[in-house]
């Protein structure tokens, strides 16, 4: 009697997708979709959603992509996912985010991925309900699957600080930036970094600063707020502007505050929520790009903005250090008057922003979704047959 051959299967938590606002969490569940299932064609991916995905967030649907979607006005991942998962059945359910359902079918394999724990370090700067459900449900998870991926290992380090998780229970797997469209401009795209700009109100001559990311405390902004006001009073920076790229998070009313009263604020240009194509053509018109982040589980938009040849300047913590290695300017977190110095340093130096610039083009080499995806996929293999 011939032996039946193992199919594997591999079901993903998609809901976030469905979500309106974008950041690097679903930014990472996209480009790890848009590669699985070319990465392995025999195996099968149950993918489970909670409704309309966002445009900007469509993913390729392969072949071996089971698509379940499923609306639940609430407790989504509690309520709903523990009745797809009896339906589909799967060997080894990948969560990637902080969150596992606590019913589920017995034998089932579980891996989650662990971006951050700023909530455990940075408390006051999450909506209370936010917190005690990261806390409840980020405690449960970490303690219950089979495995933990980690996007850094500055992210490993606290797991095994805060909630004493054992380093073989950790997988460390650096995220990427998507090279197809996160890289030097061609000749034929030049003409349309001034359309871009135009269209976030960006005066087509300006010079500027940009960071890109949630709008939020633990961002830092106001300090690279407070910078930028400092360097303004300099001639060499009297026509810049600070371009800070991203949609509103959480508990953002006192950096408005900042800078509806800032002397600069007609400088100061905030683009909401930004069309993802549109994000390389804002770094190339970009002169540095600035990451004051208190801290993070990684840091993409590092990535992103070496791969354009954009200089980068970031704050001296956690997984920063890791995500830039020596290819950008580190200024002490706290402190404006050194990121003020800093940013006055670097456009003082024309050589140092060539420099620097080459040494993040040759550093992002080493990242990318494709190695990403791949050790994911591998990682979840291990799990099922263990």
């Amino acid at each position: 009697m011939q032996k039946k051959s193992f199919i594997p299967s591999i079901g993903i938590d998609a809901a976030d997708l469905c979500q309106k606002r974008i950041d690097g969490t679903r930014i990472y569940i996209l480009n790890m979709l848009q590669r699985f299932g070319s990465l392995a064609p025999e195996t099968i991916f149950h993918v489970y959603l909670q409704g309309k995905v966002n445009p900007y967030l469509e993913f390729k649907n392969f072949s071996n992509y089971k698509i379940r979607n499923e609306p639940f006005p609430f407790f989504w991942t509690q309520l709903k996912l523990p009745s797809l998962l009896r339906a589909t059945n799967p060997q080894v359910l990948w969560m990637p985010l902080h969150n596992l359902p606590i019913f589920r079918p017995r034998g089932l394999k579980t891996v989650i991925t662990i971006h951050d724990l700023a909530f455990k370090l940075f408390p006051d700067f999450f909506p209370a309900k936010d917190l005690l459900l990261l806390n409840y449900l980020t405690a449960y998870a970490v303690k219950n699957a089979d495995r933990i991926i980690a996007i850094s290992r500055s992210t490993a380090r606290d797991l095994n600080e805060m909630y004493e998780v054992p380093p073989h229970k950790i997988k460390v797997i650096h995220h990427g930036y998507d090279g197809k469209i996160f890289r030097l401009p061609k000749n034929n795209e030049l003409p349309k970094i001034k359309v871009i700009k135009e269209r976030y109100k960006i005066p087509p001559h300006a010079k500027y600063l940009i960071y890109v990311g949630a709008i939020q405390p633990r961002k830092n902004l106001g300090v690279l707020v407070s910078a930028f006001e400092r360097i303004k009073t300099l001639h060499t920076f009297k026509d810049w502007k600070l371009v800070l790229a991203g949609s509103d998070a959480w508990m953002m009313e006192n950096l408005k505050k900042q800078i509806k009263n800032s002397v600069w604020r007609k400088d100061i240009i905030m683009t909401g929520n930004f069309s993802i194509p549109d994000l390389p053509y804002l770094l190339w018109g970009a002169e540095i790009f600035v990451f004051p982040s208190l801290y993070e589980g990684f840091g993409i938009p590092i990535l992103e903005a070496m791969a354009c040849g954009v200089p980068v300047i970031t704050a001296k913590n956690s997984s920063l250090i890791e995500a830039a290695g020596n290819n950008a300017l580190f200024f002490d977190t706290g402190k404006v008057s050194d990121l003020a110095a800093t940013i006055k340093e670097l456009y003082s130096s024309s050589q140092k922003m060539k420099f620097l610039k080459n040494k993040g083009l040759s550093w992002v080499k080493n990242f990318s979704w494709e190695k990403a995806a791949r050790k994911t996929y591998e990682c979840l293999i291990e799990t099922a047959i263990s």
